[in-house]
């Protein structure tokens, strides 16, 4: 039977959560965008987006409120993105002065690369995603808030609703299998050994 999530229940839950979610909108705001927002107006979005999206929480219930959040967060961040760096009228591309450039250079030096490292980082990351939509549901939560999102294994076990124990278990157990779909993927499949 389908729940509901009341107000109050959202407010108890963005209050817990709260902190997360802009160390997350802080690491993932584009610097271009930092100009007209800030990463807590971001959160600010992601909570008027979850004040309307209530039957969207209520669902699957065995999903962690903080893991739903973070989709609208995410979402909220792409949102943005379109919305101010995709529109022609007053992009803000547009508003960069040399200046800024180096400054905004100097946070992505991941973007200045040369053609072929960029594009071996490409295949890496499709390698990554690949073999992370293979894990079960809970293996790809663990990960995504350990390495993408940074939490520490205490945030990740409170964002979870599980124990501290429990999230370290669940990390190694994700890990060795991230680690056996890596391989399997890749020219490495047979562990890394080859063949004499």
């Amino acid at each position: 039977m389908k729940g509901t999530v009341t107000p109050h229940e959202l407010a108890a839950a963005f209050a817990e959560h709260r902190e997360r979610l802009l160390a997350v909108a802080e690491r993932r705001l584009h610097p271009l965008l930092r100009r007209r927002l800030s990463p807590e107006d971001i959160v600010q979005q992601t909570y008027s987006a979850a004040a309307q999206r209530l039957g969207y929480l209520a669902d699957h219930r065995d999903v962690p409120i903080y893991v739903k959040l973070r989709t609208l967060l995410l979402q909220t961040l792409v949102d943005a993105e379109r919305r101010h760096l995709g529109a022609a009228a007053r992009d803000a591309c547009r508003e960069t002065t040399g200046d800024d450039a180096d400054e905004i250079l100097a946070d992505r030096p991941a973007d200045v690369t040369t053609p072929v490292s960029r594009v071996d980082r490409n295949e890496r990351h499709a390698l990554l995603r690949r073999a992370l939509a293979t894990l079960p549901p809970n293996d790809r939560a663990i990960l995504t808030l350990r390495h993408f999102d940074g939490l520490t294994n205490t945030d990740c076990a409170a964002a979870l609703g599980i124990a501290p124990k429990a999230a370290s278990i669940r990390h190694v157990r994700a890990l060795e299998r991230l680690q056996k779909a890596l391989e399997a993927m890749s020219c490495f499949g047979d562990g890394g050994r080859r063949a004499p």
